[in-house]
Order: C-alpha cells, then sequence, then structure tokens
C-alpha cells in the first residue's frame, strides 16, 4: 500500500489543524492505521492508532485528549484531528499502516508516507 500524508502547515498556539492520509495500491480496508511524528533531533513518537476491523483507538500520552484519530474506509482515507496545538506539537506527521490490530511500536508498521510537517508558532 503507498500512503500519501498531507495537510500539514503553519499554525499559531492554541489553533487546530486537520492532517489526512490517502491510501492507494491494496484494499485500505485491510490495515490498521496510525500517526507518528518527529521533531528535529528526537525519535519518532507514537500519535495514535486505529484498528482495522472496529476502528477502536489508542493514543500516545501527549495527544491523548487533544487529538482524535479517525479513518473512512469509502475514500481510503485516514485523519487526524489535532486541537489545542502547541509549539512542543511542532514536527513532521507520518502515517503509517499494518496489518492485524492496533500497536504503538514503530518498527512493526511495515508501510509509511512521507510526512507532513506541522508548525506551531506563538
Amino acid at each position: 500500500v503507498q500512503l500519501q500524508a498531507s495537510g500539514g502547515g503553519l499554525v499559531q498556539v492554541g489553533g487546530s489543524l486537520r492532517l489526512s492520509c490517502v491510501a492507494s495500491g491494496d484494499t485500505f480496508e485491510d490495515y490498521s492505521m496510525a500517526w507518528f511524528r518527529q521533531a528535529p533531533g528526537k525519535e519518532r513518537e507514537f500519535v495514535a492508532a486505529i484498528r482495522r476491523w472496529d476502528s477502536g483507538t489508542t493514543y500516545g500520552d501527549s495527544s491523548r485528549d487533544r487529538f482524535t484519530i479517525s479513518r473512512d474506509n469509502a475514500k481510503n482515507t485516514l485523519y487526524l484531528h489535532m486541537t489545542s496545538l502547541g509549539p512542543e506539537d511542532t514536527a513532521v506527521y507520518y502515517c503509517a499502516a499494518k496489518h492485524s490490530g492496533l500497536d504503538s511500536l514503530r518498527e512493526n508498521y511495515e508501510f509509511w508516507g512521507q510526512g507532513t510537517l506541522v508548525t506551531v508558532s506563538s
């Protein structure tokens, strides 16, 4: 499966942004999906994941209560709705796909998008 992330940009502190990730080349419903992010000089960090068969979700500590992951299988698209953004959320955001269930470990994801940059300014 090929993944194309988009929706990043410059946003002010306290603002909101929605990222999208369009999948192609395979059956989107067969994949559990996730968002990770990587800030300059830091490790790639788990943000959120959504399971393929029931859209069950799980979140990282930094995104819980502010971010919402969702998917539209009819549009082959994964979303990440981010609110109350702060400078600490500045990073390149990556979407990723894997077979089977929810997972927060990046090494378990088989396919990756190219990333979209989110910059939060004060």
